[in-house]
């Protein structure tokens, strides 16, 4: 099983990064692992903490329209460039909180993705150079207001709600490029959605390298890299789990606002 890494908030309400063991136990780091943290002699017992979202970036840069079947099903062609947004950092919320569904909008989407967690300040990256700032990846789930992204004509409202972006629960180092990406709704044993992650326009390190020509990428900032067909509604009760092999599961619950 690949190294997790993850970010925690203790009884007492102290936040820490660590490396999280196959029992649950999470050895303490003094800085996050991106920062070159090291490990403490701090261990904390599952029932000793509170997992949070495993980072918390300056910003969240979003690419739209990054597989080919979901720029299909919006009705829409592939970029000949990345499509970029922002999501703001407010909008995360970790594993297992709630997504809150806004009273402004009568349409709201799950969207099960990738996330490239940055490492090192990255400024007019070449892709090559990009590969290198990747620290790690996790799960998204870029929640959006369909019907207020129609409406508005650009998306700042329609994905900024609070808890609209799920992240987590933990960042791995490794990740196979053929990984299998799958969203889930409730108890059904089908995906409403199911890609390799492989099958995107632009790859993560394009991504990495065009963003950085556009703005500085920070350590600890959170790209997310597009979602695959099968974009659909969330009602509130609905619970919503996205997995990506050789991470995780990523799962939250809709809830009133």
């Amino acid at each position: 099983m690949a190294q997790r890494y993850i970010r925690v908030k203790n009884q007492e309400g102290h936040i820490y990064y660590g490396l999280l063991h196959p029992s649950f136990k999470v050895q303490a780091l003094d800085a996050a692992p991106w920062l070159n943290g090291q490990s403490t002699d701090l261990s904390l017992e599952p029932d000793d903490y509170q997992i949070l979202a495993p980072c918390a970036p300056s910003k969240i840069v979003a690419v739209g329209k990054n597989y080919a079947d979901h720029a299909g099903e919006m009705g829409s062609e592939v970029p000949s460039e990345p499509l970029i947004f922002l999501k703001p950092p407010t909008s995360i919320i970790p594993s297992g909180k709630d997504i809150h569904y806004p009273s402004q909008s009568q349409r709201v989407d799950y969207e099960g993705e990738l996330a490239l967690v940055i490492g090192d300040h990255a400024s007019d990256c070449t892709p090559e150079e990009a590969h290198t700032k990747i620290w790690g990846y996790t799960i998204a789930n870029d929640v959006t207001a369909r019907d207020l992204q129609r409406k508005d004509g650009q998306w700042t409202r329609a994905k900024g709600f609070d808890t609209f972006c799920p992240l987590g629960p933990w960042i791995v180092r490794e990740l196979s490029p053929g990984a299998r990406l799958q969203t889930f709704l409730n108890d059904e044993i089908t995906p409403v959605q199911c890609s390799n992650i492989d099958q995107m326009v632009f790859s993560p390190d394009f991504l990495v390298s065009f963003i950085s020509k556009v703005m500085t990428l920070m350590p600890g900032d959170v790209i997310l890299t597009g979602t695959p067909l099968g974009v659909g509604p969330l009602n509130i009760g609905d619970r919503v789990r996205v997995e990506i092999e050789g991470i995780g599961r990523l799962d939250n619950t809709v809830v009133a606002s």
